[in-house]
């Protein structure tokens, strides 16, 4: 499932949703054409084997990573995602909430996956922590929200309306179960970083609830 668009309209223009992809994408373009793409990557992204943890100045991938992409594809579709639902969960928390819910689930998304693939020295990069935490705050703040989404059925192309709920749910438990499949052995192979999606999600889910808790008590 692919998704296209979403049926809220965002009230307000989404600034920092729109900053935070032209700096991805800027640094992207910096990283592909840099005169050595590999030092580049490997100076920046994040590889758990190289993280010191009594040693603070090894920590600094763990944010820096979040801007690097492995390819076109790998971008394309992290910024997709973001550009389909972070507007709407910008302009309802505000634009420094937003800021801080997408880099602390990245944070948080990177720091899962280093927990349980400790000993990998395959470099970890992309958004896609942060990304799910913005889908995690979006399913708690729009549960009634219907998303345009683009579902190949038996080799032919469909398009239909499903909740937003179902769909954020259905990537979720995708995510959890292929992150469980990939534990045995994965140290050194490449791949989807699931337990970064798993993380960030979680955190952004955490992060809305307890932003929209809040604002309930603010208001009363």
């Amino acid at each position: 499932m692919f998704p296209l668009s979403d049926s809220i309209r965002s009230p307000r223009f989404p600034f920092f949703n729109l900053a935070v992809i032209a700096a991805t994408i800027f640094i992207f373009i910096q990283q592909i054409i840099s005169p050595t793409p590999d030092a580049f990557l490997y100076q920046y992204s994040l590889i758990p084997s190289q993280i010191n943890p009594s040693d603070s100045a090894t920590w600094l991938p763990f944010v820096t990573a979040i801007f690097l992409h492995g390819g076109f594809l790998h971008i394309l579709s992290n910024m997709w995602f973001l550009w389909v639902f972070g507007d709407n969960v910008e302009t309802h928390i505000g634009a420094i909430p937003f800021l801080f819910f997408y880099f602390l689930s990245g944070i948080v998304g990177n720091l899962t996956q280093y927990i349980l693939m400790p000993d990998s020295s395959i470099p970890m990069l992309g958004a896609s922590g942060a990304v799910a935490g913005i889908l995690g705050a979006y399913y708690v703040l729009f549960p009634h929200s219907k998303i345009k989404t683009f579902v190949p059925f038996f080799g032919f192309i469909t398009i239909v309306n499903i909740s937003a709920p179902f769909m954020l749910g259905y990537w979720f438990v995708l995510q959890l179960i292929s992150g469980t499949v990939s534990l045995p052995g994965a140290s050194d192979v490449g791949g989807v970083a699931f337990w970064a999606h798993v993380g960030g999600f979680a955190t952004g889910l955490i992060l809305a609830k307890l932003f929209s808790k809040e604002n309930s008590y603010s208001h009363s």
